[in-house]
């Protein structure tokens, strides 16, 4: 279930990092479309004002006294072709705007011959929308966004008035520029920026490579992780069984031992046997530690009993700390190992000099785990910690040589100290600090 969870919670993570990556791309395109359509509303904007105020006034205004296809009509005409032709502009014109809905196209230079007259009549109703030529008629310049007309396609607009002399607006110049040419600038710039597109591509591509990488290393850390848990947990489960089972074939045996001395009347014999009993028993309630890790609690009960079965003397010096800096799991792995080679070592003794102390300690810099045994003594700190060196002898088709080389590698990955000291006089202790900062 717990799987299923993380599994939906990584796609969910990855569809999301997908989504807003494109929506990253795709407002990158949009925000560079729009510029391009901004720089080349403001170019043909200021086109429009130097063509205004070029414009001969004298000859315009002898036009607008007699609005027909004469000679001034024309000489404006070819003037506002040839800067149409300049600019690439799709339509170049003067407006007449004498209220604030409808404008009047007066004189128009379009992408046809000069002299193709027959269709176009002057005053007629332009298709600037409202709102600019409500702006037109307060007298300010306008700007529109692309236009789409039925009849003249799709476009873009601005207008600068036309004054005289005395600053008298007779009228409007307007630039039209098509799509296709907007189009056009829009392509050259996308060409230019595309490296910049490519990055972005690329940055999501790096950014799910990493992700993937990561989501299999955190699996297989996890993997190895559960694994080296499970292992010392399923050591621990079966260390507990087999005291447990030797502890129910121990009293099996006691109870007929009690029973038959009752059978044969020595009630004095079953009554010191008792005795003998009930002091093992209180034995095994001192085993009851009353510390504040549960992981450690079960940890060091469970050596405990397995010290007594071999007649180890184990004692204990436990503070009452949570020791919540360093993982349950590294805890465990760490004092169970080291733990596990004392009591290898201490029964190989007689019976009366198996001793195994361990002293935790808690302080402001640092956890600090002392663990002393009798034993033989062990060979070079140096080769200890390889891994594959033991000390013991290699039952078949049993691994050695592990304990102290994962101890170390969790030890090094709280950047802490191990290290190992063998006395000639039969005692070993095993140091292991781990610093809290």
């Amino acid at each position: 279930m717990k799987s299923h969870k993380v599994k939906k919670i990584l796609v969910l993570s990855t569809v999301l990092l997908i989504f807003f990556s494109a929506l990253n791309v795709y407002i990158s395109y949009v925000k560079m479309k729009n510029t391009v359509q901004e720089s080349i509303a403001n170019q043909s904007l200021q086109a429009a004002r130097s063509i205004a105020s070029s414009i001969d006034i004298d000859t315009y205004q002898k036009f607008l006294s007699n609005p027909e296809k004469n000679e001034h009509f024309r000489e404006i005409q070819v003037y506002l072709n040839d800067v149409r032709e300049k600019l690439g502009s799709l339509y170049v014109y003067t407006l007449e705007v004498d209220n604030p809905k409808v404008s009047k196209t007066m004189i128009l230079a379009h992408s046809g011959k000069i002299d193709n007259l027959d269709n176009y009549q002057i005053g007629v109703a332009c298709t600037v929308p409202e709102e600019q030529v409500t702006k037109a008629y307060k007298g300010q310049v306008y700007v529109t966004e692309v236009l789409k007309d039925p009849d003249y396609g799709e476009y873009l607009s601005v207008g600068a008035p036309i004054k005289d002399d005395d600053g008298k607006i007779l009228g409007y110049l307007g630039i039209d520029t098509s799509i296709h040419t907007i189009n056009q600038i829009e392509g050259a710039g996308l060409k230019r920026n595309i490296l910049i597109f490519a990055f972005n591509g690329l940055f999501i591509f790096i950014v799910l490579g990493s992700f993937l990488f990561m989501q299999k290393w955190y699996q297989r850390e996890v993997k190895k992780e559960v694994g080296h848990t499970e292992n010392t947990y399923q050591t621990e489960i079966k260390t507990l069984i087999t005291s447990v089972s030797s502890l129910r074939h121990d009293f099996s045996n006691h109870i007929l031992v009690l029973h038959g001395l009752l059978k044969i009347g020595e009630s004095e014999k079953a009554l010191q046997y008792a005795s003998t009993l009930f002091k093992e028993v209180e034995t095994i309630e001192s085993l009851k530690l009353n510390i504040d890790h549960p992981g450690l609690s079960i940890l060091l009960q469970s050596k405990k009993l397995a010290a007594q079965n071999h007649r180890i003397n184990m004692e204990m010096t436990i503070p009452h700390a949570s020791f919540g800096r360093i993982k349950s799991t590294d805890l465990i792995i760490i004092l169970s190992n080291l733990i596990d080679n004392a009591i290898d070592a201490a029964k190989e003794l007689p019976e009366g000099e198996r001793k195994i102390t361990i002293d935790c300690s808690v302080n402001d810099n640092s956890y600090l785990f002392v663990i002393t045994n009798t034993g033989q003594c062990i060979g070079k700190e140096a080769q200890i910690f390889k891994q594959g060196y033991s000390t013991k002898d290699e039952a078949k088709g049993q691994v050695r040589g592990q304990g102290l080389f994962i101890v170390k590698e969790v030890v090094n990955k709280y950047n802490g100290r191990i290290s190992i000291e063998s006395a000639a006089e039969s005692k070993t202790t095993a140091i292991v600090e781990i610093p809290l900062k």
